[in-house]
């Protein structure tokens, strides 16, 4: 038969039998724990709750993001950084002309000026915020994934981004990756923010994303070359492939 809580225990230093529910004892002010025992609507004593062990992590390599191993190379995330800097670059820096690849007015049967415009910018200040974004949860999801997951969500989120400037707005201009970007954050973004919703605990910093987010989101206001619409879609588009992203096994 299990035994009852203890109804009382005896001092050391006066041999006094006290209260197990106290800390000091009160004839002689001897400490006898360093806290009272928890308890529960019964009265009883609660056990101490076992703290789930975390497997510990070795040192980090350099150039390594805590939590994230830094053995994979981000090729797939590094191509669509490159490839929007010397596309850009050369359009601003004048040395060719980028017009044909920019969504800018009806397409003409020229569908591909959908994804081309994902990598020309006229604003130095928009690619630098575009493409920072890109970079960063770019590198986290093929880290996560592989290299097939970058370039997907940076596609399909780009696509939906400029069929809905296309569809609401055919006479917008929509430069850059703003789309894109926002794709990629939400995609990254889903998994943590389920968790959070099932109570488990993790490090992710969502309040760092969500910095991200606002700024990409109010980049329209600052640049005509980014259009609200293309950052809507994509983010809708990053948050509906998050949702399959989550459900795959990590690398």
């Amino acid at each position: 038969m299990a035994s009852g809580p203890e109804l009382f225990v005896v001092c050391k230093n006066c041999n006094s039998e006290v209260s197990p529910y106290i800390t000091e004892c009160p004839y002689c002010g001897t400490r006898l724990r360093k806290r009272a025992p928890k308890l529960d609507k019964g009265g009883v004593p609660k056990t101490p709750r076992r703290r789930r062990e975390r497997p510990k992590l070795t040192r980090l390599k350099p150039g390594e993001i805590p939590g994230v191993r830094g053995d994979r190379r981000p090729y797939a995330t590094l191509v669509l950084v490159l490839a929007a800097l010397i596309v850009s670059l050369g359009y601003q820096g004048g040395i060719w002309n980028a017009t044909p690849l920019a969504l800018g007015g009806p397409l003409d049967g020229e569908w591909w000026r959908g994804l081309t415009t994902l990598f020309v910018y006229a604003s130095q200040g928009y690619e630098v915020a575009a493409l920072g974004t890109v970079f960063l949860f770019g590198l986290l999801l093929e880290r996560r994934h592989g290299m097939w997951a970058p370039l997907v969500v940076f596609l399909v989120g780009g696509a939906v981004g400029s069929a809905l400037v296309i569809a609401l707005d055919d006479t917008g201009v929509a430069l850059g990756a703003n789309s894109s970007a926002l794709a990629l954050l939400g995609a990254w973004a889903v998994r943590d923010i389920l968790a959070r919703r099932r109570g488990e605990d993790d490090e992710a910093d969502l309040l760092g994303v969500l910095a991200f987010a606002v700024v990409l989101v109010l980049i329209p206001l600052a640049s005509s070359d980014a259009h609200s619409l293309a950052g809507l879609g994509g983010g809708l588009a990053g948050l509906a492939v998050g949702l399959v992203l989550a459900r795959l096994p990590e690398r």
